[in-house]
């Protein structure tokens, strides 16, 4: 075991996760820094906790060779999920604190909206968690809160640039931006030259445009009904879902209906997480579009002279922030974008990080969102080619529950007691339902990966269905396949599987496959992750079609694809339960993140912001008003 790793007292039944997390004291963050060789200039310190660990260790460590690189997937889910995030953590415990191996966790920042909503937060659970819990679920440092401004003071941006040009001439609104100085000489400020770069016009002085270059340049002329941007809050609220904007008497009937999303729904956290460098973000924040002109043009953060403003209040949150685990094995926590409607994968610049202060034969244990059709290969098919990172292992963490629900069991749904055919042995469900799991692992594979199917053992499962789903996996085709009982037992439960992920890495041998090149059609390209959902052909609306068309002439044509679906099927249908093939994948309209470089198309419905049901997970949360401690948080 590591300097810093500790060893846990574990207790049978397993206690709530938040009881857990308070019994053990946190190392000071210092010593888990240091435990990576990462010295006091390159951190800034939050508390005793937590810290910032700063870009400029790269400059240090860039010359090194990477660690193994290793992504956690998972099969499709039940509404209750299937142990994604605390499997990431047990992996991570069994690697650093029984295996003594060099080992850094690298997850998702949670949104406060699932915290105090349905799911509850995200830290993992049992004796696999990331410590402090309460801090990782509710403020952290901050980076969720410098996506909300940035995201609103973008949104204010838009509509005071379309009330202000509804105003004022050409003139009048050319010399309010290139105000005189006191010598009553005009200048442009730096932002303004990106502007009149993409407008071709290669003046340096104000008074030199002509009146049509003026009007060029001052004149967004933004139509309304194409604005994409919405305003965004960290809390589930249905009742922002379709708003009206404007209704003050000094907005001069400047209404406007639109809606909020929930934060990290933003397309400035998957700028956040899809970043390489404080440069490139800035590049990417100011290319973000948020509608057309009349004339059908892109109008980007940049054309409104806000990108620079968007970075500012940004820059502190391109630093990943250091925690730890249960067991005292390092964590680094960065981003945290939605995993179906983004790419549902925490910061490249934290794994680039993490890989190189582990070093060779040390590990980055990343996770991806929701199960492995959407999570891992997003995973690959975006987060990769940015990063320019390749796995050697990917693990799909698969439960008896899921599998049962797969092979015909009653519905599942959070918030109601399990069917009795979920705890009780029923081999023909678990067998039947492995049908889901076969179909994870040959898309998984073909990425060029080893996969190891970790089994996520619950109390009520049965040796044989935990070995059903143990041999269904290495029939078809799992590196390996390994019962994990770290819910209950921490890194200890999880050291078969840390074996397992170490020999996967260690016979990797195959360059990363993506699933489609960059240089074909957008519809060709949605076309072939459909396929991989088992789908037979695809089906757009007349909205989409017209979308796809715009943006194929805006010059968006080599994007990736951000397959935006329900994470409860491989099909649209969430009711479609298994490997389901043979449907026809309707797509109802078509969106593109610019900034953070992806095409995302709208299978069916899906929601933004999230609702709060009849009891949210609020009524259990609390504070002990005499140690300060928090209750009650799952």
């Amino acid at each position: 075991m590591g300097k810093t790793t500790r060893k846990l007292e574990v207790v049978s039944p397993v206690p709530a996760d938040i009881d857990i997390a308070n019994s053990v004291e946190p190392l000071h963050i210092s010593d888990i820094a240091q435990e990576l060789n990462l010295s006091s200039q390159h951190y800034d310190l939050y508390g005793k906790y937590k810290a910032k660990v700063l870009l400029s260790v790269l400059d240090e460590v860039g010359g090194s060779q990477d660690g193994y690189y290793v992504v956690v997937g998972g099969i499709t889910p039940t509404p209750l999920g299937e142990g994604k995030s605390t499997t990431t953590v047990g992996l991570c415990q069994a690697l650093g604190a029984f295996l003594d191996k060099k080992v850094v966790t690298c997850v998702r920042q949670p949104s406060q909206g699932p915290t105090f909503g349905i799911k509850g937060g995200a830290a993992g659970g049992g004796y696999s968690q990331v410590i402090p819990m309460d801090e990782f679920n509710l403020h952290l440092t901050g980076d969720i809160h410098a996506i909300t401004a940035a995201n609103n003071l973008l949104a204010a941006a838009i509509d005071t640039r379309i009330f202000h040009e509804s105003t004022q001439s050409d003139k009048a609104l050319f010399n309010r931006l290139c105000p005189p100085n006191k010598e009553g000489k005009r200048k442009f400020c730096d932002i303004m030259f990106r502007r009149l770069k993409k407008l071709g016009i290669d003046k340096t002085a104000p008074e030199d445009l002509t009146p049509e270059e003026v009007s060029k340049f001052a004149r967004l002329d933004i139509d309304p009904a194409s604005i994409t941007w919405r305003r965004v809050m960290d809390v589930n609220d249905r009742f922002l879902r379709k708003i009206t904007i404007g209704q003050g008497p000094e907005e001069k009937g400047m209404v406007r209906e639109t809606a909020f999303d929930i934060s990290v729904a933003s397309e400035i956290m998957a700028v956040l997480a899809l970043t390489t460098s404080l440069a490139d973000m800035r590049e990417r924040l100011g290319k973000m579009v948020v509608g057309n002109s009349k004339a059908g043009d892109p109008v980007t953060a940049d054309d409104l002279g806000v990108g620079g403003a968007l970075t500012v209040l940004m820059k502190d949150a391109i630093n990943p922030t250091l925690m730890q685990t249960l067991e005292g094995t390092p964590v680094l926590v960065h981003a945290g974008p939605f995993a179906n409607i983004a790419h549902g994968n925490s910061s490249i610049v934290a794994d680039k990080i993490a890989l190189k202060l582990v070093g060779p034969g040390g590990f980055v244990v990343t996770e991806a969102g929701f199960g492995s059709d959407i999570g891992t290969e997003k995973f690959m098919n975006i987060k990769c080619r940015y990063s320019g990172l390749k796995p050697q292992c990917a693990v799909i963490v698969a439960t008896v529950r899921a599998l049962k629900m797969h092979g015909g069991g009653p519905q599942v749904t959070a918030g109601k007691p399990l069917d009795s055919a979920y705890v009780t042995e029923n081999l023909t469900l678990v067998e039947a339902g492995c049908v889901n799991l076969a179909r994870h692992i040959s898309n998984t594979k073909s990425y060029g990966v080893n996969v190891v199917v970790a089994v996520n053992a619950f109390a009520t499962d049965t040796e044989a269905e935990l070995n059903a789903v143990k041999n269904a996996a290495l029939a078809a085709g799992a590196f390996d396949a390994v019962i994990c009982t770290h819910h209950a037992h921490g890194g200890k439960g999880a050291v078969d599987l840390g074996i397992a992920v170490q020999k996967a890495c260690e016979n990797a041998q195959q360059p990363l496959k993506f699933l489609y090149p960059l240089d074909i059609g957008i519809k060709d390209k949605i076309e072939a992750i459909a396929k991989s959902y088992g789908a037979d052909g695809v089906e757009y609306s007349e909205e989409a079609e017209k979308q796809i068309e715009m943006y194929t002439k805006q010059g968006f044509l080599n994007l990736p694809i951000c397959m935006a679906k329900t994470q409860y099927s491989f099909s649209h249908d969430a009711a479609k339960k298994g490997a389901p093939s043979g449907f026809i994948l309707p797509i109802r309209d078509v969106r593109a993140s610019i900034g953070a470089g992806f095409i995302y198309p709208l299978v069916g419905t899906m929601s933004t912001m999230p609702g709060l049901p009849t009891r949210p997970c609020f009524y259990e949360i609390d504070i002990d008003t005499s140690t300060g401690k928090v209750i009650g948080l799952s």
